[in-house]
């Protein structure tokens, strides 16, 4: 009986065997092709497999035959992704810090079945990164896709926030409780995943770490918030920020070195506007949501990057630049 279905299934076996069996660079000859479809209890003839072949091909399966010496070999030459893209999604699921390692693994074992098993072999090899710090919060996966479903949804959500405290465990901020926002986007920044969101209680958007949230829920309560997300550009709030840490947003005036063109250019986008003041240097001026981490990055430039205006965060930078070198 188990013969008899798999002879119904045929062709599926045959498109099986062709996908993970072989490749550009692997093909199987048609006793080959014959010899396999037997382990699976399939019998077919030569005439048969030739239909089969054509068949799968009009379906869409790109098959080529190719004469290798005496014989042809014949071999799925193409698939939904090309080995280089596999290569790609394996690297940027393995860099990604928002992604466990457990669930990484299993990420990169599904992508290996869309390559043949030839190809896969070399889907293993891709960026090891030694140290590289991946979240402990094995629920971000499944986190981001209840927030995309209830951004789609129209509807808020509750979540706990927590933090790490010094004996590494998480601790729930304000006491345990229970946020309640309205989802509005998602944003990959430095390597994690923040949520964006309006607080109708603060009346204000904020954003939060999506691996630092706990116990995502999806409510029945329409989301909050249009208004203020009608003229709110996703890009140009993760450029203000820093690091993601908030502050208030002020228009900076930046005096920079030739050098440093790039690396404006990688912080603001290629958008931003760059006006020479001599044939070393040029001024320009950014909006940035002022925090302690915007004067760090000021500070690992201090020889090609100053701020000149305004005179009060210019001032402020200066006066905890001072009271850092004090501690040295």
């Amino acid at each position: 009986m188990a013969k008899a279905q798999n002879q119904k299934s045929k062709i599926l076996y045959l498109m099986q065997i062709f996908l993970e069996e072989t490749d550009e660079e692997h093909g199987l000859t048609m006793p080959q092709l014959i010899a396999k479809l037997e382990a699976y209890g399939i019998s077919v003839s030569r005439k048969t497999l030739y239909t089969d072949i054509a068949d799968l091909s009009d379906f869409g399966i790109d098959i080529i035959g190719e004469k290798v010496g005496r014989e042809y070999i014949y071999y799925a030459a193409s698939r939904t992704f090309e080995l280089a893209e596999l290569k790609l999604l394996v690297d940027s699921v393995q860099a990604a810090k928002f992604i466990s390692e457990k669930k990484s693994r299993e990420l990169i074992k599904k992508l290996s079945t869309l390559a043949s098993r030839h190809e896969a072999k070399q889907l293993t090899r891709q960026v090891i990164i030694s140290g590289r710090v991946k979240t402990m919060n094995e629920s971000v996966y499944y986190g981001v896709d209840k927030l995309h479903q209830a951004i789609n949804e129209d509807r808020k959500i509750t979540f706990k926030y927590f933090q790490w405290n010094m004996d590494k465990e998480p601790e729930l901020r304000h006491g345990g409780k229970t946020y309640t926002v309205s989802p509005w986007s998602l944003i990959w920044d430095d390597e994690y995943y923040y949520l964006v969101a309006y607080d109708e209680e603060a009346g204000k958007i904020k954003h939060y770490r999506v691996d630092k949230m706990q116990n995502i829920a999806r409510t029945d309560e329409a989301r909050a918030g249009q208004e203020e997300f009608e003229s709110f550009n996703v890009s140009t709030y993760s450029k203000q920020l820093f690091g993601m840490f908030g502050g208030e947003v002020r228009k900076i005036t930046l005096e920079c070195k030739k050098e440093a063109a790039g690396i404006i250019i990688d912080r603001f986008g290629k958008d931003v506007i760059m006006q020479k003041i001599s044939d070393d240097s040029f001024i320009c001026v950014v909006d940035v949501a002022v925090s302690r981490q915007f004067e760090g990055w000021l500070f690992s430039l201090s020889d090609i990057v100053k701020i000149t205006a305004p005179a009060d965060v210019a001032d402020a930078v200066k006066k905890d630049a001072m009271s850092f070198a004090s501690r040295f």
